[in-house]
């Protein structure tokens, strides 16, 4: 029997062909699960963490880590735990969630073996509650069926869910420890877990920069889904006097930046305005500055003298960006990510004008002494189809500190 969301993801499969939305939308559904987290190998502390920050990087956001737990071994004569609890908001389905969990023990060491009964273990991962769902199916049974018989796993629990309702016996989780018959020794250890932070809490608006093919709009929205992020992308492809720019620099340039300056200013203005209304949380795959650095390579001395008086005047009033990220890539890399992605109208940028650009933003970034910057190289990396280096960019940028 599949669970509901599991439904959901089935019912628009037919939609989504290489990752294509063909319906116009794919519906997400964030939800809360609860995990119980036991070691008793090796360095035990450092292992809940290890999971716990491996869970933030693939699973979801870590909203809440309970106290670490002392118990005896449960079932079998052995060396003590350390258990903890963690809630977690996610948009994988239950069943996709246990794919991912079983990955991650394995990754820290855990090699299950085919055998009936109970055993010493780097780390196991158990989910205890997902939602309110009641889920029965071969590889998985929600609620777990031993938890509220457990007091390793449902005192860390309460701590951190005490009034939440067990969807079988109806009974909030609090009552449920009163009632188990669990008499094992459970003690709570000085040592702390840290939570991860999440992006989303960390930072309420990213603005991601690049050179001209070097992948910003690709992982702004790949962040966007990841996150549930409201994206704001360039509107480039409206613009008339693009087109016409590359085949007569001369004659469209000025209009060509007083075009976009307009359009940037009027599109964050607006996204920005309204950022309360509906996410907490904006990706955006430009910064209006950018207009500042194509029209110094691209105008006359006189034409940058009037733009710059325009520029200014808007620029004081944007909202600046929590984190800017700059996605760097070589010269050769990007004329070959140009040339893949085929606009006609691109097929004859030069190396020497990406150079021009790339060094607008250098010096852009060297005076900037207010913004959040982190820079990225991102030359060797292939975050679009390798999923390891997406997640190095996303590490880079969680992990980063003004």
């Amino acid at each position: 029997m599949l669970s509901i969301s599991a439904l959901i993801i089935l019912t628009l499969y037919p939609l989504i062909i290489n990752n294509k939305v063909f319906s116009g939308f794919i519906l997400k559904i964030q939800r809360v699960t609860y995990l119980s987290l036991g070691t008793n190998q090796g360095n035990k502390l450092e292992n809940l963490q290890k999971a716990i920050n491996l869970i933030s990087d693939k699973i979801g956001a870590i909203q809440k880590v309970a106290s670490v737990y002392k118990t005896a071994s449960w079932g079998f004569d052995s060396e003590d735990f350390l258990n903890t609890c963690i809630q977690v908001s996610t948009y994988l389905p239950p069943e996709v969630l246990m794919v991912k969990l079983l990955s991650i023990e394995k990754e820290l060491g855990r090699n299950r073996k085919n055998k009936n009964g109970y055993s010493d273990r780097v780390i196991d991962i158990d989910i205890l509650l997902f939602d309110d769902e009641i889920i029965f199916s071969k590889n998985l049974i929600v609620p777990h069926p031993r938890m509220l018989e457990r007091k390793f796993a449902l005192a860390p629990l309460v701590e951190i869910a005490r009034n939440v309702i067990h969807p079988i016996v109806k009974k909030h989780l609090f009552i449920c420890l009163e009632n188990c018959n669990d008499d094992s020794e459970i003690t709570v250890i000085d040592e702390k877990l840290v939570r991860p932070i999440p992006i989303s809490e960390k930072f309420n608006y990213i603005a991601i920069e690049g050179n001209i093919g070097a992948g910003k709009t690709s992982l702004a929205n790949m962040m966007s889904d990841e996150f549930n992020a409201k994206v704001v992308l360039e509107r480039f492809a409206d613009n008339p006097f693009l087109p016409k720019f590359y085949q007569d620099e001369e004659r469209f340039a000025f209009p060509l930046e007083m075009s976009f300056l307009a359009d940037r200013y009027q599109q964050l203005s607006d996204d920005l305005a309204q950022f309360d209304l509906f996410k907490n949380f904006i990706v955006s795959d430009y910064y209006i500055f950018k207009s500042l650095i194509f029209a110094q390579v691209t105008l006359h001395k006189d034409e940058y003298i009037l733009y710059r008086k325009m520029f200014d005047m808007m620029y004081n009033e944007i909202t600046k960006p929590d984190l800017y990220v700059y996605l760097y890539q070589n010269t050769e890399r990007l004329l070959q990510n140009i040339k893949k992605r085929g606009r006609d109208y691109e097929q004859n940028i030069e190396g020497s004008y990406l150079q021009k650009i790339h060094d607008g933003y250098s010096n852009f970034i060297q005076t900037q002494q207010d913004l959040n910057i982190l820079i990225i190289d991102v030359s060797e990396l292939d975050f679009v189809n390798n999923e390891d280096d997406y997640h190095y960019i996303i590490n880079k940028i969680k992990n980063h500190n003004p």
